[in-house]
């Protein structure tokens, strides 16, 4: 599968520098949110939504509501990692993206971002057909942490 294919599916691999680690080398537990923001914006942007310009495409802008990160193991500088957002939970006016880290075959961090619909006025409203399109095609989750 090629990078564009990988983007598209939801899917980026990358290797760990001493700049996403804290001073001992091991992965700064913040670092996980920016790869999730990366791998969910470049995901939307490869199924031609922007998220910074969904008010002029799809009447509706979407916010933040929450977000977190499971750690489960060690990650180092210089360790190659998969992010894979995954179907978590989609509403009628919100949604949530899962991520998965992994290492191989072995999951290292889980993390969940859960967005909100709004009108042009920010009040609740319904998520875009075009906008459930796209969440219908993520991947189910491969590892159960409950």
């Amino acid at each position: 599968m090629n990078e564009m294919n990988e983007i598209a599916c939801g899917r980026l691999d990358f290797q760990l520098a001493y700049g996403d680690c804290d001073v001992v080398g091991i992965a700064y537990f913040a670092i996980y949110y920016r790869w999730m923001e990366r791998c969910y914006t470049n995901w939307l942007y490869a199924n031609g939504i922007r998220s910074g310009e969904t008010m002029d495409e799809l009447g509706v802008v979407t916010v933040g509501l929450s977000s977190s990160a499971q750690y489960l193991q060690t990650v180092r500088v210089f360790d190659e990692i998969r992010v894979q957002a995954v179907a978590d939970r989609v509403g009628t006016t919100s949604y949530r993206v899962g991520f998965e880290f992994t290492r191989g075959d072995e999951l290292v961090t889980k993390g969940q971002m859960t967005f909100a619909v709004r009108d042009g006025d920010f009040a609740k409203a319904p998520i875009p057909g075009r906008m459930a399109e796209v969440l219908s095609g993520l991947p189910a989750p491969s590892f159960d942490v409950s």
